[in-house]
């Protein structure tokens, strides 16, 4: 198959530096069919005592405006708290990927409180309203895991207080492209309000990766090479300035 090659209108180029992203580890409580880290139960994958200590060092040094901490769970890898900690310190912003059923975890009973307590921004996973969708994705469980996890993060202010933004996360399940979030958003919060009385502060969309776990899956499919032609044809400008 030849893959045509789309001319780019604008050169990518680095701008300043605005965020530091840190992947803590591939150790994750959920093994998702869209991970592009392979994350997993399984996994041993985890940043080092000594690499925490030097990240934490260069954070009081550089003073980053944001701090995004990703995994993996990144709330089960040791020294979590720690670099969630001296960021706020120094001022910046943190971000925490969270997939919600970490919440329920042993010994993350007073997670919730904790990100409340540094007004930390939480990015979560919820790929859909709809059970039968998220547990296809995440595993079976994993819905009534993610609305106990929402559940508690209303609890303490995520979603109701502005200081407190809790931002929830779709990606497709299948093979597309996510619609429009201001499409979308109005559906997830009729449906999350009525069935569990959940509000949140806004939806972001995501495409998947076509790597690691998804790639292989795509290619036991027979569907890669469309979706990577699907992707290559729906290149959009305008997101370059948000990217990871």
């Amino acid at each position: 198959m030849t893959t045509a090659i789309l001319p780019w209108p604008k050169p990518i180029t680095r701008t300043t530096m605005r965020t530091l992203q840190l992947n803590l580890g591939r150790y994750c409580n959920l093994a998702c069919l869209h991970c592009h880290v392979e994350a997993g139960p399984k996994q041993t994958d985890m940043i080092s005592a000594d690499t925490r200590k030097r990240i934490i060092a260069w954070i009081e040094t550089h003073r980053p405006k944001t701090v995004d901490l990703t995994g993996g769970a990144p709330e089960i890898i040791p020294g979590f708290r720690d670099l969630v900690i001296t960021a706020r310190r120094v001022g910046a912003t943190v971000i925490d990927r969270c997939n919600l059923a970490v919440l329920d975890e042993p010994g993350q009973e007073g997670l919730a409180q904790f990100l409340a307590d540094h007004q930390v921004m939480v990015v979560a996973s919820m790929p859909c309203y709809l059970k039968d969708n998220v547990d296809a994705q995440r595993g079976k469980g994993t819905y009534d895991r993610s609305i106990a996890g929402l559940q508690r993060l209303n609890t303490v202010g995520y979603g109701r207080d502005p200081h407190l933004p809790l931002n929830l996360v779709y990606n497709p399940g299948g093979i597309g492209l996510p619609p429009k979030e201001s499409d979308l958003e109005p559906s997830y919060r009729e449906r999350l309000k009525q069935d569990w009385d959940i509000d949140f502060t806004s939806l972001w969309c995501l495409a998947n990766v076509p790597i690691t776990r998804w790639r292989r899956h795509l290619e036991r499919i027979g569907k890669l090479d469309a979706y990577e032609t699907l992707l290559e044809q729906s290149y959009n400008q305008a997101t370059l300035d948000g990217l990871m």
